[in-house]
């Protein structure tokens, strides 16, 4: 499935701002399954310098400089993205003490990479009930990606898709207590959730396709970016991506911009400014498929 993707986000600002300093992720990241063909960054007001690296992480990032005095800042980023995913075998995946086992007794170089999902992050941390709320989903010797999966549908069934009901910093102990939450919300409860059972899992940022397949109905957070999760599902399976907000595997609606430990590392826009206290911001996104 190829798309067309635009992704704008629009700061005004009632009083001049002077300089600003942003990082974005922004350019879908080239993984298995994904290709970006084309990635086009406009920014107005248009800035001093760009620069682009890839992060610790792997993921594709642009910092930019905006030197002029300016009451409104526009970023808007263009991509076309191929998708063919191929689906993680459903059955016959380690059970999941044997994939705690594995990054126990890590050596190779892949699963010291991994290592570091185990771990909590700045906007994932472990807090009582946590670890009881996963340990339901994961009776002894279960297959993880089962496992995983009965997770998924229980944070679908229990928490409310609420945009009301949260912020961009919330914790992941406020979501749980109120059960409601946006996709961040649900994606990082469920990282929280494999960790405290010394499981790997990374958050991933990205989009759903706006229009849905004839018949289908539209999937929850098309209308701005998206976030899921990936658990590590051992070394012959490898990674899995998992959406709690629509409770289903990560297939070709998805497209995965970054990942990283938690929304911190792959926040799609970030940065400092001088000269105006206050800001407002609108964001749209359309993912569109492009007839082959």
């Amino acid at each position: 499935m190829k798309y067309s993707v635009k992704h704008t986000t629009c700061y005004e600002y009632p009083n001049d701002v002077v300089i600003g300093y942003n990082l974005v992720h922004l350019r879908p990241r080239p993984i298995k399954g994904q290709t970006c063909e084309s990635f086009h960054l406009d920014v107005s007001p248009e800035p001093t310098q760009v620069t682009s690296r890839t992060d610790f992480f792997g993921n594709h990032c642009s910092q930019f400089n905006v030197e002029q005095r300016h009451r409104r800042l526009t970023i808007a980023a263009n991509s076309v993205v191929d998708v063919e995913r191929t689906f993680p075998p459903l059955s016959g995946t380690p059970a999941w003490e044997s994939v705690v086992a594995q990054i126990e007794a890590a050596n190779a170089a892949e699963e010291l990479d991994v290592i570091q999902y185990v771990c909590p992050s700045p906007e994932v941390v472990e807090f009582e009930g946590l670890l009881s709320y996963a340990q339901t989903s994961f009776p002894p010797q279960r297959p993880v990606l089962e496992a995983a999966l009965d997770l998924t549908q229980r944070i679908y069934d229990d928490f409310q898709y609420d945009p009301a009901a949260t912020s961009i910093s919330t914790e992941i102990r406020e979501a749980f207590e109120k059960r409601s939450g946006v996709c961040q919300d649900f994606a990082h409860f469920q990282i929280g959730c494999l960790r405290a059972l010394g499981i790997p899992a990374c958050y991933v940022s990205g989009y759903i396709r706006t229009i849905p397949l004839d018949g289908q109905p539209v999937l929850v957070g098309s209308d701005a970016s998206h976030a899921w999760l990936s658990v590590w599902c051992g070394r012959e399976v490898g990674w899995v991506d998992l959406d709690p907000t629509n409770n289903q595997i990560v297939a070709n609606d998805h497209i995965t911009v970054a990942i990283g430990r938690d929304f911190g590392d792959v926040s799609p826009v970030k940065g400092v400014i001088v000269g105006s206290s206050a800001q407002s911001l609108a964001v749209s996104v359309s993912v569109e498929p492009i007839d082959r």
